[in-house]
């Protein structure tokens, strides 16, 4: 089984070796890691050139955003199984992998699986600031304001295939619809893995402002009205007030 690993950079190399390392000392060796560049100006290039022989693809050029450049990186993507892992994050340790096979491997109609995330200081990443714990999936979730940590979502190539890659009307929330679309539209088979796999720096494009959370909410409210699912804003805001404080208490 063939696992693709997708990271999308743009002048992170004060970060970027984190997430290089973690992927290139994975046990299990049958990865592609593609990365695709919006044409970086610090030193992204140079230290991806130094590293050419751990990545199976680099792509240079300019880009329409993240979820664009996530969508080029599906495109070329060989991989039976697709996982993102942002420039900034890395996984806990190197049995990540492994273990997302073993879940593909035990169930052959399994879809998808998805664990925890701990967020972690900028600079001092074993520093957990906030736990972001997931659970199994159930009908009705997303209205509430819930949603798998997507560094940790690890999907079939063929799921892409059949249900579509990101949607580029979504600037911030893009991951949410897709994750939404998947689960609560077209029910795929998935499973929760009570573990964490990831950590992610704080500091991210989305909560990097109070205005980008705002606007990513807001998408996220538009998107369950296009895909037909319920939204009531107070509920939905209310659920999310809650699960975030409870992920700053649980660290």
């Amino acid at each position: 089984m063939k696992i693709s690993i997708i990271t999308v950079t743009y002048n992170c190399e004060l970060v970027l070796s984190d997430c290089l390392n973690s992927v290139a000392s994975q046990k299990y060796k049958n990865i592609e890691h593609i990365i695709i560049d919006n044409a970086s100006t610090d030193g992204t290039i140079s230290l991806l050139n130094a590293k050419r022989d751990q990545l199976a693809l680099l792509v240079s050029e300019k880009d329409e955003g993240i979820y664009h450049a996530m969508n080029k990186g599906i495109k070329l993507a060989t991989g039976d199984i697709i996982g993102f892992l942002n420039s900034d994050d890395f996984y806990i340790n190197n049995e990540v992998i492994s273990k997302v096979v073993s879940e593909f491997k035990k169930e052959i109609s399994l879809e998808a699986c998805y664990s925890d995330l701990v967020y972690v200081n900028k600079n001092y990443t074993s520093k957990i600031v906030r736990y972001f714990k997931s659970c199994e999936f159930k009908k009705g979730l997303f209205s509430k304001g819930w949603c798998p940590p997507h560094p940790t979502f690890f999907v079939r190539k063929s799921v892409y295939e059949k249900y579509g890659n990101f949607n580029l009307d979504y600037c911030l929330a893009a991951d949410v619809e897709l994750m939404m679309r998947f689960f609560e539209v077209h029910k795929i088979k998935s499973h929760y893995i009570p573990e964490v796999w990831v950590k992610m720096r704080m500091g991210g494009t989305t909560n990097k402002s109070l205005k980008n959370i705002l606007i990513q909410n807001l998408e996220i409210l538009n998107s369950l009205k296009k895909n037909g699912l319920r939204a009531n804003p107070v509920i939905f805001f209310l659920y999310k007030l809650i699960s975030r404080a409870i992920q700053f208490l649980k660290r």
